[in-house]
């Protein structure tokens, strides 16, 4: 059997186990050592696992991934993400649809300070599905909102996707943070503008909420400075070369810290609560490393990941066609795989064809992280949608999968603009020292 058939065959057993529901992880892992064994022995492979293991949970690169994910769990914790919606709601609430724009800025907000796509769906889900509920609001629109602008925590820097995504592909996590920005407004914009086009055509989806003054509007901002601070702390030391991304983390996490003391509003149970969270969720990404770098090691002895990028770089196509063809291959594969599984498989096979075909390293990553978007919100796995099923569990998952299809048009729309205006982009992390 020749090595690709091996490779081969191994991804589609990597696929299957993964169809059974077992952990990401422990499943890429597994068959890449099983795979790698076959191909050069049991002692190469152990020796493998045992040195990919070790180099994952010891490198310092990934210390970045624990400290943001603190930092997340801190402002949930200490009502960060509840004061957000509430000066959302006091802004937007007013008019037609108004809750459901609040919650595309609170999540907005809270993926700033978060990093995290599940997070912020399921923290987002807690705070507004019950409000737009209570005002009559419909449950597909509202459930659908939460899921698809709660995506935005792996585009939106911190990210944890642009992380790992930077790690794997030795491009600077920084200009990663950066790129994000702007991409991150232009589609927060797009949701809004979905909203406000669905409530138009059907006033009965939202009904408008109580008129507040411009007296009451102007207060309210006093619930998003805790964000822009913590955002203009991280970003802003990154950005301008002060502090490196592990140490804009740290720091992030502290001054979240300090600013939950000082305000006395969060106890001990909730600081403990933050900490078992985030060794959990930190604990689950570094073990999908782990795992997904064994495999990656079983691809390479299979040349799977070469033959293939020859192939795609080798099509009798435009540059751009071919990307097109990488998306449509992401977008299928995001359907049935979640999004972090997606990149960690995919990154070493596709990223040297984008680069082989000239295409700018982290105008790629943007690219590949709205893609990956598209996948938590789409059936069957879209995993946001079973996050916000999971807190809100007397809506149905056909009428949340129904309520995200409608934003699913802005993340296309936000593609095609990245890939007609790369600028898009690539202005931000062009300005960095």
């Amino acid at each position: 059997m020749s090595l690709t058939a091996i490779g081969i065959i191994g991804i589609a057993v990597l696929v299957l186990f993964l169809f059974t529901g077992m952990p990401v992880g422990f499943v890429m892992g597994l068959v890449g050592l099983a795979g790698f064994a076959y191909v050069k022995g049991f002692g190469p492979a152990f020796s493998i696992l045992s040195t990919d293991v070790f180099e994952i949970f010891s490198s310092y690169g990934l210390t970045v991934v624990p400290l943001f994910v603190f930092m997340g769990q801190l402002s949930y914790y200490s009502g960060i993400s509840r004061r957000l919606y509430e000066s959302a709601y006091v802004i937007f609430g007013s008019r037609r649809g108004g809750l459901a724009m609040a919650t595309v800025g609170a999540c907005a907000g809270f993926s700033a300070i978060s990093g995290s796509t599940n997070a912020t769906a399921a923290t987002m889900a807690t705070v507004t599905v019950p409000e737009m509920k209570r005002y009559g609001y419909d449950m597909g629109l509202a459930t659908g909102t939460v899921a698809a602008a709660g995506s935005l925590g792996i585009l939106i820097p911190p990210s944890v996707i642009f992380i790992v995504y930077g790690i794997l592909t030795e491009q600077s996590i920084g200009k990663l943070f950066a790129a994000g920005i702007l991409p991150g407004i232009l589609l927060s914009f797009l949701f809004l503008l979905v909203i406000y086009i669905r409530v138009r055509r059907n006033p009965a989806l939202a009904p408008p909420g109580p008129k507040t003054s411009f007296r009451e509007k102007f207060r309210s901002f006093a619930g998003i400075i805790e964000t822009i601070i913590l955002f203009a702390l991280v970003m802003g030391g990154i950005f301008l070369g002060v502090f490196t991304p592990t140490e804009a983390a740290a720091i992030g996490a502290f001054f979240t810290l300090l600013m939950a003391l000082v305000r006395r509003q969060i106890s001990w149970k909730d600081f403990s609560n933050a900490i078992k969270d985030t060794t959990r969720i930190s604990c689950m990404v570094m073990v999908i490393v782990a795992g997904a770098t064994v495999f990656g090691h079983f691809m390479a002895v299979t040349r799977v990941p070469f033959d293939l990028s020859g192939w795609v770089a080798g099509l009798p196509l435009p540059s751009y066609a071919i990307m097109v063809v990488i998306i449509l291959i992401y977008l299928f594969g995001g359907c049935f795989m979640d999004a972090f599984a997606m990149i960690m498989l995919t990154i070493p096979i596709f990223f040297p064809v984008a680069e082989a075909l000239g295409f700018d390293p982290i105008w790629f990553g943007v690219v590949i992280v709205l893609i990956s978007e598209m996948g938590v919100i789409t059936p069957p796995v879209g995993i946001n949608v079973y996050v916000v099923y999971g807190v809100v569990k007397d809506v149905p998952l056909s009428t949340i999968f129904s309520g995200v299809l409608p934003m699913l048009l802005a993340l296309i729309v936000c593609v095609l603009a990245i890939l007609i205006f790369p600028q898009i982009a690539l202005f931000l992390p062009s300005l960095m020292r």
